[in-house]
């Protein structure tokens, strides 16, 4: 059927909805992960720095 080109009727056309891409959706995560261990040996690291350096200091 051939659609009348001054017809002001507006074709639907059905769009299928993806969710987010599986592999980028596991690199945010691996990405997030790296980070945080991060943040954690930073902290783990200054905690150290503390206990060894500055604390006996203060002896």
């Amino acid at each position: 059927m051939m659609k009348d080109p001054h017809s002001s009727e507006v074709e639907r056309v059905e769009v299928d909805e993806q969710d987010v891409d599986p592999i980028y959706e596991n690199r945010v995560k691996a990405a997030n992960a790296v980070k945080y261990t991060a943040y954690i040996m930073l902290f783990l690291g200054f905690l150290y720095f503390l206990v060894a350096f500055i604390l006996p200091m203060f002896e």
